[in-house]
């Protein structure tokens, strides 16, 4: 069994079901879909209670704080309280865009921060060119682990974001060749500290041909170039990543049928 822990499956409006079953047919059984602004926290909603293999995190992507106001926080708090979401998230810091505002991209990562902690939920983050801002905050508002989504900083930094809780996400970036930095990672880190995604539709691994969007059914051929990268067997790698996603996302091991419909 695997489990992509950061599969936008909103953005498959037509070919939802198709894109499902595709993946549930080679072995992925388990999907985390982290909505990225208020717009899209209610589809979000709609898809897991449509697709029970299908579970919400709920949050504001640095990318879009741009179009975020306050309000949109109390209307986060409301589905963090009411719709049993695995995860805040999709949040985080994003210094690598053209024209950023840091400030206000700081304001609303502490504020989620916040609500994290207040629920006792974990965090889906998306960091480029911010590993060590976001690992300031995290040590000033302690939350309960989460997942470092497509992981590209140092080894230094990464043990950082160990130390505080927090699983590693690999997917399709570690898949190329010229990836030497990223692929000595996945090698050398605990494999208890690794989690597969696969950002989809985003993120192609190498093996796509290009243009086609990335689904979460080439999951498994991603983890064997994990497996191959360590020396292990694709079923030790998927046991491991497995048990490794439900360890920092403790509300997967509730998702039976119905349960994230609530």
């Amino acid at each position: 069994m695997f489990i992509d822990t950061h599969c936008h499956l909103d953005a498959f409006e037509a070919t939802q079901a198709d894109v499902v079953h595709n993946a549930q047919a080679v072995g992925v059984s388990r999907f985390v879909v982290p909505a990225v602004a208020r717009a899209n926290f209610a589809k979000v909603r709609t898809l897991c209670e449509q697709h029970l293999s299908c579970v919400p995190a709920y949050g504001i992507h640095p990318i879009y704080v741009g179009d975020a106001r306050t309000d949109d926080l109390d209307v986060l708090r409301e589905y963090l309280s009411q719709h049993q979401p695995v995860a805040v998230g999709e949040i985080g810091l994003d210094f690598f865009i053209g024209n950023y505002d840091q400030a206000s991209q700081e304001y609303f990562f502490v504020e989620q921060l916040k609500l994290a902690r207040e629920f006792d939920l974990p965090v889906l983050l998306h960091l480029r060119r911010a590993q060590d801002v976001a690992l300031k905050y995290l040590r000033q508002i302690k939350v309960r682990g989460g997942i470092a989504h497509a992981f590209n900083g140092s080894r230094q930094q990464a043990d950082e974001f160990i130390k505080l809780g927090f699983k590693l996400g690999f997917g399709g970036a570690m898949t190329y060749a010229r990836a030497s930095k990223l692929r000595g990672l996945a090698a050398a880190l605990p494999l208890e500290s690794i989690v597969l995604e696969t950002d989809a539709p985003d993120i192609p691994p190498e093996f796509l041909q290009r243009g086609v969007p990335n689904e979460p059914q080439y999951l498994p051929r991603s983890a064997q170039v994990l497996a191959d990268l360590r020396g292990l067997s694709l079923q030790e790698v998927a046991q491991l990543t497995t048990q490794s996603a439900l360890s920092v996302l403790p509300r997967l091991r509730m998702a039976s049928a119905g349960c994230f419909a609530c």
